[in-house]
């Protein structure tokens, strides 16, 4: 997708917040530190719209920005960080819970996962919470710049086995810092806006795919 304009739409506290114009949305769901807004940066090429947080952890809004007039990107709260209460806690888990389940326009999350390191509780509960409900759910791997080219089969395996991902069905190795998996990605994304849930990443489909860096 060529984008030719992105910006940042609202914070939201709550489903009154939401937009209302309906437009398909993709949301972004990982721990506090993987890289979702170097990912949105890197999707519609821009360094600087996304921002992360100076407080990991504690802000917690639906983060909406619109890209061209198609989609927007949420950006869901980062998980794994324990420096709240338990009640606090559970308060934000219902709050991202009844997004993720009762929002019309949702089409797509993308799990966000650490290529580097085994995908952790936090993120195995989350796989597992969204396959249950059915929530339509693609693994991005970030980070493969951070990892020898030679040993991304291996860290993809983990990643896979670790979630317990489908026979054959591959996470999505992402790099912001090269754009890696940029055009891939944004053709599953395509996908998913037109038609709904798109098919399952195989090992095939990304064996064939190109491992080239791409500009973002």
């Amino acid at each position: 997708m060529k984008v030719n304009q992105a910006e940042f739409i609202i914070s939201a506290v709550g489903p009154s917040q939401y937009p209302e114009d309906a437009l398909p949305e993709i949301a972004l769901a990982g721990r506090s530190n993987v890289g979702k807004s170097s990912l949105i940066n890197c999707l519609i090429s821009r360094k600087n719209l996304a921002r992360t947080s100076s407080q990991p952890g504690k802000t917690q809004t639906l983060n909406y920005y619109k890209v061209n007039q198609d989609l927007y990107f949420v950006d869901l709260p980062g998980y794994g960080y324990a420096k709240v209460s338990k009640t606090k806690r559970e308060q934000w888990g219902k709050f991202i819970e009844g997004y993720l389940l009762n929002r019309e326009p949702l089409r797509l999350v993308m799990q966000l996962v650490d290529l580097r390191h085994p995908p952790s509780k936090d993120d195995q509960a989350m796989y597992e919470w969204l396959r249950h409900m059915d929530v339509p759910v693609l693994v991005v791997a970030t980070k493969a710049d951070k990892i020898p080219k030679s040993r991304w089969p291996k860290h993809l395996k983990i990643v896979r086995e670790t979630l317990g991902m489908d026979k054959g069905v591959q996470p999505l190795m992402f790099s912001s810092e090269l754009g890696l998996g940029k055009d891939e990605l944004w053709g599953i994304l395509e996908q998913a806006i037109a038609y709904g849930e798109p098919e399952p990443q195989t090992e095939e489909v990304l064996t064939t795919a190109s491992t080239d860096p791409q500009p973002s």
